[in-house]
């Protein structure tokens, strides 16, 4: 013998319906097209957010500049300090760039701050607006203090700009 169920409704009041009443009225319509309406909205903020946020998490992977230091001909070498505050000096690899004349680069010092320095010889030659291969930084991250290069301009020019650009 199967068992019957007996199914019996309970009118409810508002505040036990948590302000959903089933109705066929118009304006009842209206409001629940309005809330539709409002969760879009919503959906669509939270939505551009999200890729908002993404994105500034991927522009901030780039080159920026370190430090930069004209050099002269008759110098041999420079030390160039690191610009700015202690996280903007945080950088995944850095590289030297060379604008306004060739300079032949035989000797770079990297100054990490808690790490061993970082001796580079026999760079060679880096013609005017060259950039070096870029050097990973000791761990995953590294905080670059100076840099210190060694070099000779080949050209006749009587000077040249050296940067120093951290990847981050």
């Amino acid at each position: 013998m199967k068992a019957r169920r007996h199914e019996c409704t309970v009118p409810l009041s508002e505040s036990e319906q948590g302000g959903w009443r089933e109705s066929s009225t118009a304006g009842d319509e209206k409001g629940l097209k309005a809330m539709k309406v409002r969760h879009l909205v919503s959906f669509a903020v939270v939505s551009v957010g999200l890729m908002g946020a993404v994105g500034s998490a991927r522009a901030a992977d780039q080159w920026f500049m370190l430090g930069e230091e004209t050099i002269k001909s008759a110098d041999q070498g420079v030390t160039i300090k690191s610009q700015g505050g202690r996280w903007t000096k945080d950088v995944k690899q850095m590289r030297i760039g060379v604008e306004g004349a060739d300079v032949e680069i035989t000797k770079v010092v990297l100054g990490w701050d808690n790490r061993p320095d970082d001796t580079i010889t026999d760079i060679g030659v880096l013609k005017a607006g060259g950039k070096t291969t870029p050097k990973d930084a000791p761990g995953r991250k590294g905080r670059l203090n100076s840099v210190t290069v060694e070099y000779k301009i080949v050209s006749d020019a009587p000077t040249a700009v050296l940067k120093v650009e951290g990847y981050d």
